[in-house]
């Protein structure tokens, strides 16, 4: 209980909880980590599976930054703060290149063996590297902002490793808790004379008085100190010798039997066994796939039982011995799951007889407008706001238009045939949107101004047309010389006449009929 206590405190530690949780733990718990006889369960515990797929081996990627950049819109190069713990890394790379503004770093829960690539990250404030495999501290010179240091549950055997930390001038907190070297005689006294810009140390405050006792008998510490060192590291060199000696007998046992051709694991006793144990064997032979994966369940179970229950000496390499067994129980597991996944079939787009079928396997959101203005179709599509344009592909037809993002199919029918060497795609720098205009055969209105559209002509049309125009009355423009002003001398006497009507009209030409008939000055003019 005391160990699970442990590793729950470490690794779900964030910000200043973590150090309210180290600082109440008991000492006993601490130092039940690195007994010589701990279960794997403790190793086991550590090594949790990366949720969310499969993992480079160890590796820091870009990719991995990104998904733990989610925060800073996925964006590394200005990022402040990156949580990297529970990921299976073995080496740290790439963070001082990709990320120089980083301020806080969790890295707690990995199986990282050395400090490295992280001199350059200047701004650096609080570095979390909580249960891994260091075992001595470097390379931290260059981090010239570092105020907390957590290195809680590593296999730190190299006291005087402390000593690089005296260029962190702005170093203030320390955690130590949990390794070899805090079991050592004079171990606290040593670290608050070495550091001397140190405030706490393992969630303690360290007091004025205790730093003029420790000045006092730093001699004597000091000496007391090497001498521990030097008996760790020859038990180091005994554990590694060990652990070597392992590794090469697993690797012969492995030379010994070769697998046949079914993936089962046989010894070289064929031509020795009777002809009996030979027929009991072969009738006992699986014929089916299914009843193979259940004879050889039990017996993984029971190997795999066994190797947790083993006792085993809480070192680097029990933890990367663990790693590496859980390794192969997953590329296991993939490879029977892969086996028993059926093959999907490709999606039909378009059927056998031609008809283009709309698909949104993608499962985007999209809008299709149909602008009579400018005579197109247009296609709004919500790619993704983040995804990268590479992973976008556009084909426009004639009647349909189609577009892959990352490999999964969108596809539309248009109402109407399009012109697809006019096309165009553009992207919002904004929302991330894919705009598609299309432009539909035939002329464009522009301006405002209507051009016919071509039509084709019919007989019966054309006929329809043209005695249309036939009853059609052309009217044509008056003379404009004979529209004059009216002459004031004749005006009284035009009036007597016959009465004038005010305005202009025009005049028509008197008949031949008309000119023999008199005017009758009782009757009134016709109007």
């Amino acid at each position: 209980m005391a160990v699970e206590a442990v590793e729950s405190c470490v690794t779900h530690m964030a910000g200043e909880a973590v150090d309210s949780c180290v600082t109440h733990m008991a000492d006993e718990a601490v130092k039940s980590c690195v007994t010589p006889s701990v279960c794997r369960h403790l190793t086991r515990a550590d090594t949790v599976p990366v949720a969310g797929g499969h993992r480079v081996q160890g590796r820091v990627t870009e990719d991995l930054i990104r998904r733990n950049a989610e925060h800073n819109d996925c964006v590394i190069f200005s990022l402040e703060e990156l949580s990297l713990h529970q990921q299976e890394i073995e080496r740290l790379e790439h963070l001082d290149k990709w990320c120089r503004d980083l301020k806080i770093l969790y890295l707690q829960n990995n199986l990282i063996g050395k400090i490295e690539n992280v001199g350059k990250l200047k701004k650096l404030e609080y570095l979390n590297l909580a249960l891994n495999n260091i075992e001595r501290i470097e390379n931290l010179e260059g981090c010239e902002w570092l105020t907390k240091l957590d290195l809680t549950v590593n296999f730190i055997g190299e006291l005087s490793s402390v000593k690089t930390l005296k260029h962190n001038i702005h170093l203030k907190e320390l955690f130590l808790m949990g390794n070899p070297c805090a079991d050592f005689d004079g171990y606290r006294q040593f670290v608050v004379v070495t550091l001397q810009q140190l405030k706490w140390l393992d969630g303690k405050e360290i007091e004025r008085s205790e730093r003029i006792q420790a000045f006092q008998n730093y001699p004597a510490v000091e000496q007391q100190i090497r001498e521990q060192e030097k008996a760790y590291c020859l038990k180091r060199a005994k554990e590694k010798e060990e652990a070597q000696r392992k590794l090469e007998e697993e690797d012969e046992g492995k030379k010994k039997s070769h697998p046949g051709s079914d993936g089962r694991w046989y010894t070289d006793t064929h031509a020795a066994r009777p002809s009996s144990m030979e027929n009991e064997d072969h009738l006992q032979v699986p014929d089916t796939q299914g009843e193979e994966h259940s004879t050889k369940k039990p017996d993984e179970t029971e190997d795999d039982m066994a190797f947790w229950n083993k006792p085993c000496l809480f070192t680097p390499e029990s933890r990367l011995e663990t790693l590496r067994h859980m390794e192969k129980q997953r590329e296991a597991e993939e490879k029977s799951s892969g086996n028993k996944k059926k093959v999907k079939p490709p999606r039909t787009l378009v059927t056998e007889d031609g008809k283009v079928l709309n698909v949104n396997e993608a499962k985007l959101d999209f809008s299709l407008k149909d602008d009579e203005k400018n005579n197109q179709i247009i296609l709004d599509l919500a790619v993704y706001r983040y995804m990268d344009t590479s992973l976008i592909e556009v084909d426009v037809q004639p009647t349909y238009v189609r577009v892959m993002v990352k490999g999964k199919p969108f596809q539309l029918a248009l109402s109407a045939e399009v012109q697809p060497d006019s096309s165009s795609a553009k992207r919002s720098q904004t929302t991330g949107h894919l705009l598609i205009s299309m432009p539909k055969v035939g002329e464009v209105i522009r301006g405002g101004q209507r051009t016919p559209m071509p039509v084709k002509s019919t007989p019966d049309r054309s006929k329809e047309q043209a005695s249309h125009r036939r009853k059609q009355t052309e009217r044509l423009e008056v003379d404009p010389s004979k529209h004059s002003y009216p002459d004031v001398t004749t005006i009284v006497q035009e009036e007597k006449r016959k009465p004038k009507r005010m305005g202009s009209q025009p005049q028509t030409a008197p008949s031949e009929g008309d000119l023999d008939v008199d005017d009758h000055p009782e009757v009134p003019p016709l109007i």
